[in-house]
């Protein structure tokens, strides 16, 4: 029995080891997908409308961590949504779900902890032209 279960305990690793490089390398070809240019984004609580120029979709991940120096996980990688987890070194982290709905209207929601204070957000963002 004990061999059994050693050999349980290896298989269970060994796809662990293989798992866990798809998760990292995925895609997130859904943000890939979105229409390029200028979108504004609308939050749900009634908050100050923000303009963002979306080049990647990617914008969208981070929007209370403007920094690069952020390490993601991506949780969720899907065709509609994706789901990703950041940690930012010193200023906290945060966990975003991005749903398409067309290539210019997604469904944001994020929350986390910035500048040492919690937040918790839902927005809706559509293209509206150009980057200005």
């Amino acid at each position: 029995m004990a061999k059994v279960n050693g050999l349980m305990l290896a298989l269970g690793a060994s796809l662990a080891v293989v798992a866990a490089p798809a998760l990292a390398q995925a895609s997130l070809a859904m943000l890939e997908s979105l229409d390029k240019g200028g979108w504004e984004l609308r939050f749900r609580d009634g908050s100050t409308v923000r303009k963002v120029c979306v080049r990647s979709g990617r914008e969208f991940i981070q929007l209370r961590h403007r920094g690069s120096g952020c390490n993601r996980f991506v949780v969720e990688d899907g065709a509609r949504e994706v789901t990703i987890q950041y940690t930012c070194r010193g200023n906290g982290y945060g966990r975003t779900s991005i749903r398409k709905e067309t290539a210019s209207l997604v469904q944001i929601d994020s929350q986390g902890i910035a500048d040492g204070k919690p937040f918790e957000f839902s927005a809706e963002a559509r293209r509206t032209g150009a980057c200005n």
